[in-house]
C-alpha cells in the first residue's frame, strides 16, 4: 500500500509581527519567532500562528478516510520592561484545546553587546527543528522522525543560562544549565527503546531536579549563505528515588543510582542557501550509559546509543 500525505497550513500574523523565522540580509543567521519578539521596541508584544493538517492515506485497492486536525494554535506574549530586560512567553492549544501547553516562559536581560542572561523555561538548542519549529520553516507536515525521537521536539526545559552574538567573528552561542530528562518517577520507568526520549521531557509540569543537566550551541554564520552548528547535551535522567534518601542506606542508593542513565548528545547541523536552492543536514549521535543497569532495575529495554 502506498500512501501520500496531503496538509494545508494556516498561518496568522498579529500587528504585523511575522512569526516565521526569519534571517538577516547574509540568509544564514537565523531567528525563531522569540527572538524577532525579543528584537521588537514596543512595551507589548503579541504574535502567533495556527496550523491544520488533513492527512489521507492513498491507496488502488483500500478506501481510507483522511483526518482533519487543528493541529496547534499558537499565541506569544511579550513585553519589554525596558531596553535591557524583556519577557517572552508562547502558549499553545493543541487539538483544538484538548492540550494546552506553556511552550516557552522565560526573562532575558542584556548584559553588554555581546551577553544576555536568560532564566525560565526555554528551548534545548539542539539541531535545528528544535528552535525553528514553526510552519513553513521544515519540509513537510509532521516534524521530521528525528527530531521526534532523539532531539525530541519540541523539547523545553526549566533553565538558567547566557546566549549572545559575537558579531565580529560571527558567531551565536547559546549556554544553558537546565534540569534533566525524567527517567523513574514514583516507581516508574519513564524511557524505552520504541520510544527515545521523547517520554523524558519534563516540559516545565510539575518538573523536579536530582541534578543539573548543560546544553549549549554554537553557531557560524561568517559566510554568505551558510550556517554550520554544533551543539551539545550532557547530564543524568531524574529519579524520585533520590528524594529523601537516607545517604548511609547502601542498598537504597545502589538502587537509586541503577534508574539514572547518562546521556551525552553530541549534534551537527548545516543549512546552505543559494537563490531558490535550500539545502540542509543534521546528524545526531546520543551515547546512554548505564543502561544494562536501569534495564535490570526497570524491564526495559533502552539502547546504549542513539
Amino acid at each position: 500500500m502506498k500512501h501520500s500525505i496531503f496538509t494545508v497550513i494556516l498561518l496568522l500574523s498579529i500587528f504585523n509581527f511575522n512569526v516565521v523565522a526569519q534571517s538577516d540580509t547574509l540568509s544564514n543567521k537565523y531567528e525563531n519567532s522569540a527572538d524577532n519578539l525579543l528584537a521588537g521596541n514596543g512595551k507589548l508584544m503579541i504574535a502567533g500562528y495556527g496550523e491544520v493538517h488533513y492527512n489521507q492515506p492513498l491507496s488502488s485497492t483500500i478506501r481510507n478516510n483522511g483526518t482533519l486536525d487543528v493541529h496547534r494554535m499558537v499565541m506569544f506574549l511579550g513585553y519589554n520592561f525596558n531596553s535591557k530586560t524583556q519577557f517572552i512567553s508562547e502558549l499553545e492549544f493543541e487539538h483544538t484545546g484538548a492540550e494546552v501547553y506553556v511552550e516557552q516562559a522565560f526573562v532575558q536581560h542584556k548584559i553588554n553587546n555581546f551577553i544576555n542572561l536568560k532564566a525560565g523555561l526555554m528551548l534545548i538548542p539542539m539541531g535545528i527543528i528544535n528552535e525553528y519549529h514553526e510552519p513553513t520553516t521544515f519540509n513537510g507536515v509532521e516534524r521530521p522522525l528525528v527530531d521526534n525521537k532523539i532531539s525530541p521536539t519540541t523539547w523545553r526545559e526549566i533553565g538558567v543560562g547566557f546566549s549572545g552574538n559575537v558579531f565580529p567573528a560571527s558567531l551565536k552561542y547559546q549556554v544553558y544549565l537546565v534540569n534533566g530528562f525524567n527517567g523513574y518517577k514514583v516507581d516508574k520507568a519513564i524511557l524505552n527503546g520504541k520510544d527515545g526520549l521523547r517520554s523524558g521531557r519534563q516540559k516545565g509540569i510539575e518538573s523536579y531536579i536530582s541534578a543539573p543537566n548543560f546544553t549549549g550551541k554554537i553557531e557560524y554564520y561568517g559566510i554568505r549563505g551558510l550556517n554550520l552548528g554544533l551543539s551539545g547535551y550532557i547530564g543524568n535522567t531524574q529519579s524520585t528515588l533520590y528524594d529523601k534518601l537516607d545517604k548511609s542506606n547502601d542498598a537504597a542508593l545502589a538502587k537509586a543510582d541503577s534508574s539514572v542513565v547518562k546521556i551525552a548528545m553530541i549534534g551537527v547541523d548545516a543549512r546552505y542557501n543559494l537563490g531558490g536552492l535550500q539545502m540542509r543536514g543534521q546528524l545526531y549521535y546520543s551515547d546512554i550509559a548505564n543502561t544494562e543497569q536501569y534495564n535490570a532495575l526497570t524491564k526495559k529495554d533502552l539502547g546504549s546509543a542513539m
